[in-house]
């Protein structure tokens, strides 16, 4: 049983086309509530982002935001719902300030960001930079054409199985937490580059 006492979530900072993202985006900042979860995210109060941020704040619950310098504007912030901000120089010490302060890593719908941040969190499990659950909100199937390539990769010898069948795939949030407080990531030995 892994402690998780902060998720890092990722997600857009659009609201995307399908109403359903807005709604699973708020259930999964009331189940991390419940589970008495903190929040870690990027510091922006728009799309998704802000959705889930607000979502958990309004309860109660422990929200911590990164922003970079140059994204500290109040275009960007409008809004206080966050226990503690940290604004740093880069997106890079944004991002590694948020992996640190996180216990495991969630993505939701979202764009080249939100992509790419997820991407890195699984390449640093793969390197064994960290043994922390990597998971995916599989809301309306997003993520099912990712899903798709990355199995392919793994097909075509790209992507270790090991690696693949760790990642955290579910698209109801009460299991998604449950998997991420369960599962063993026992990598290190399999993957090492």
């Amino acid at each position: 049983m892994n402690t998780i006492n902060t998720i890092a979530v990722f997600c857009g900072s659009n609201m995307g086309a399908n109403p359903l993202y807005e709604q699973k985006t708020i259930a999964l900042g009331k189940a991390m509530h419940l589970e008495q979860i903190g929040l870690v995210y990027g510091g922006g109060n728009r799309g998704l982002m802000g959705i889930l941020a607000k979502t958990v704040y309004s309860l109660g619950g422990k929200v911590i935001g990164v922003l970079p310098e140059a994204l500290n504007l109040a275009s960007v912030r409008k809004e206080v719902v966050e226990s503690e901000m940290i604004v740093v120089p880069t997106m890079h010490e944004r991002k590694a300030t948020m992996y640190s302060l996180a216990d495991a890593f969630i993505a939701l719908p979202g764009g080249i960001g939100t992509f790419e941040e997820i991407l890195e969190v699984f390449t640093w499990l793969q390197l064994g930079y960290h043994h922390k659950p990597v998971a995916l909100l599989n809301i309306a199937g997003f993520y099912d054409p990712l899903l798709a390539f990355l199995q392919k990769s793994c097909e075509e010898g790209f992507v270790h199985k090991d690696l693949l069948d760790a990642l955290i795939v579910e698209e109801d949030e009460h299991l998604l937490l449950e998997r991420i407080r369960t599962i063993s990531i026992s990598l290190k030995d399999k993957l090492a580059p």
